[in-house]
């Protein structure tokens, strides 16, 4: 199992900071919620790239239903470029009521669904670096007699993309077959999205080995609460987790910023380092 961190807010010069005590620490990934209006999560990235070598870099996740994905393709190539192939792109729908009415966004779920499915289209067609042409419902898109140049993701044969995958749904998941990682949820009884349990993770793992064809690597992310300073109790939340198959733990603190230095705790949990399996 992979390790790594989500920074719950802050600016790209805080980013490139705890970036940086990430790596030392020992984190495999540093990541970035992408808001609705807020700090930018790609200049944020950006700035954590220049202050780190080894650790991968990504959001938490992108709502690649609201974007331009053309413009999502070239800042995610370019920050690959500058990483030197460290970017990680994890997508989803996105959750209206982080902001989508105030600003106008679609909030349907079902035409969320298409454009995210379009946009993904789009954005692994842009990232090869050659002429392409796309038509769907929502978008249309031909590159032919452009001069201006492409903008080709370095890693090979694409950037890695996690999915969220809505178990047990069908439609959902095969959305998650055609790309590199599983970021699991599923439907509660009151209608909102949830994690999933260990036990639904499992069969979701299950129905992803038994139908995806892609030899590539498929990573399985998982997000929760560890303490820094308990190993045993560590290792008991992260048991369940890793016999079920998961790849990765992203450790988040989302109620960070309610809470009164909420920087320091942040900065605390990072530089105590993952833990350890």
């Amino acid at each position: 199992m992979r390790f790594g961190f989500v920074m719950p807010f802050g600016d790209a010069r805080a980013a490139a900071e705890l970036a940086a005590r990430a790596e030392g620490a020992g984190w495999d990934g540093f990541f970035v919620w992408e808001p609705v209006w807020g700090w930018d999560a790609w200049v944020s990235l950006t700035a954590a790239a220049m202050r780190t070598e080894r650790i991968r870099l990504g959001t938490m996740l992108t709502p690649l239903s609201r974007m331009r994905p053309w413009k999502l393709a070239s800042e995610t190539a370019n920050l690959d470029h500058l990483s030197g192939g460290r970017v990680t792109l994890a997508v989803g729908l996105g959750a209206p009521d982080s902001g989508f009415p105030h600003f106008g966004e679609v909030t349907d779920r079902r035409t969320r669904a298409e454009l995210l499915d379009e946009g993904l289209e789009i954005l692994t067609g842009l990232w090869r670096g050659e002429p392409y042409a796309f038509r769907g419902r929502h978008y249309a898109v031909d590159t032919a007699g452009m001069h201006t140049g492409s903008a080709p993701a370095l890693q090979q044969p694409r950037i890695p993309i996690w999915v969220v995958g809505a178990w047990p749904s069908e439609r959902s998941m095969a959305r998650v077959l055609r790309y590199d990682g599983l970021i699991p949820s599923a439907r509660g009884a009151d209608g909102q999205m949830r994690q999933v349990t260990p036990d639904e993770l499992r069969e979701a793992v299950a129905y992803v080995a038994a139908r995806r064809e892609a030899p590539a690597p498929f990573d399985v992310v998982v997000e929760g609460t560890t303490p820094g300073d308990n190993p045993a109790l560590a290792r008991a939340i992260l048991a369940p987790w890793a016999a079920a198959g998961a790849t990765w733990w992203i450790e988040t603190m989302w109620a960070a910023p309610a809470q009164g230095d909420w920087a320091e705790a942040v900065r605390r949990r990072v530089e105590a380092g993952p833990p350890a399996m």
